[in-house]
């Protein structure tokens, strides 16, 4: 069971695109750094992890393939992983691709959506969206415009005047509808926006799309906004009763309950990679630390998914600081468990733990049951022959650096 091939993890990288539909997540894109050089991952791979039991598969993929690229943005729409923007060898993006993820044949199409009405927003990358009512709502980004496209919603960072091309950050809100195929600009009808900024996150609740941190010049931030995405008004900056995560980038914020968001990792003001989570409840307007998280795992510039027992699933990332140190890029899979599990989640891992100890029981199941079963032994001998591999590793590098050292 413990082969190598068997349990083989999608490559390392940070800046690529995850999405949970179903049983599956699914990671596409990002980049790693090979001797100082920024390498982009191969654009025909997407690589699936069976979420019940624990195996990645890497699927070729076909179409109109997205040029290699990272900071784009990706999200699912029934079953459909969009993805848009990034930056790759020739600069900015603002192209607009979907594959369909619920293939019936294992085959996974690229499409670029070319016959589309409006007009889309002008290339960026390390923007964030909102899912809504089948329409994909972006907001903010690092990017490019020319002299005739500055608006209020731009903060000008650098320009080449021979070109008449400025580059820097947005807050601007634009949507997609996938049903209609159409761009456009929402009336904001209200409030105070969030300034530009880029390397922020965004996450739902209900009708209300919240945003957090971000970077905008040399600053980074650690405010709270929220967009109501029927209405169109800004809430303006949420005052928050209590303690404040630190400012930061490069993090991520997921919708963990009806009321409750869960924020991890990112780079911090003085540049150090944050491992560390916090729960904000929009009823209360209070952040509450989590003390059990490993402080020894930061990550900064990776992706966080809601698994199906709502689970945080953080995959990739880096925990070195990009700016100075590009060395970190990780490929494992992080996983916080912000509630109980069910009971039959619990026994079935318990039975995937003490499969030796169970072995001549197991066989009596049920054989819908037995199947749950046979997964959940998988993952977890898929996850202690992972652990096993990183704390070889681990041990391997601390010798070298002890040896180099001496």
């Amino acid at each position: 069971m413990a082969d190598s091939q068997l349990f083989c993890v999608a490559e390392e990288r940070s800046g690529h695109c995850a999405v949970v539909d179903g049983n599956f997540l699914y990671v596409w894109g990002g980049y790693v750094s090979i001797e100082d050089n920024e390498v982009y991952l191969p654009n025909d791979e997407i690589w699936t992890y069976d979420i019940d039991s624990g195996l990645w598969t890497m699927h070729l993929m076909e179409g109109e393939l997205p040029t290699s690229m990272s900071g784009s943005c990706g999200a699912c729409i029934n079953g459909k992983l969009y993805i848009f923007g990034g930056y790759d060898d020739k600069g900015y993006s603002n192209r607009l691709y979907f594959v369909n993820l619920r293939t019936r044949d294992g085959t996974y199409v690229w499409e670029k959506i070319t016959n589309f009405e409006g007009q889309p927003p002008t290339p960026r990358d390390k923007l964030s969206c909102w899912v809504y009512k089948d329409r994909l709502i972006y907001f903010g980004g690092y990017g490019c415009r020319r002299h005739n496209e500055l608006q209020d919603c731009f903060d000008v960072h650098d320009a080449s005047w021979e070109e008449q091309i400025f580059w820097g950050w947005h807050n601007d809100v634009h949507i997609f509808d996938t049903k209609t195929q159409t761009w456009f600009q929402p009336e904001i009808k209200g409030g105070v926006p969030p300034q530009p900024r880029a390397a922020h996150t965004c996450a739902v609740l209900g009708n209300k799309g919240y945003v957090f941190g971000g970077r905008v010049l040399q600053t980074r931030m650690n405010d709270l906004h929220y967009l109501n995405l029927d209405t169109w008004t800004w809430s303006g900056r949420i005052p928050i009763n209590g303690e404040n995560p630190k400012h930061r980038s490069w993090h991520t914020l997921t919708p963990i309950a009806d009321d409750k968001l869960f924020l991890f990792g990112g780079l911090s003001a003085e540049n150090i990679p944050l491992s560390d989570g916090w729960i904000h409840n929009v009823i209360t307007n209070c952040w509450k630390q989590l003390t059990h998280l490993p402080k020894t795992r930061p990550r900064l510039w990776h992706t966080a998914c809601l698994g199906k027992e709502n689970e945080i699933m953080v995959f990739g990332g880096s925990k070195d600081d990009l700016l100075s140190l590009d060395t970190g890029h990780c490929n494992d899979l992080l996983i916080f468990q912000t509630q109980p599990y069910s009971l039959l989640r619990s026994c079935l891992d318990c039975i995937g733990k003490n499969v030796i100890i169970l072995e001549s029981q197991i066989s009596l199941l049920p054989p819908k049951l037995l199947q749950q079963v046979f997964k959940k032994i998988t993952f977890w001998t898929a996850a202690n022959h992972r652990e096993e591999q990183r704390s070889q590793t681990e041990e391997t590098e601390n010798k070298r650096q002890w040896i180099s050292s001496n």
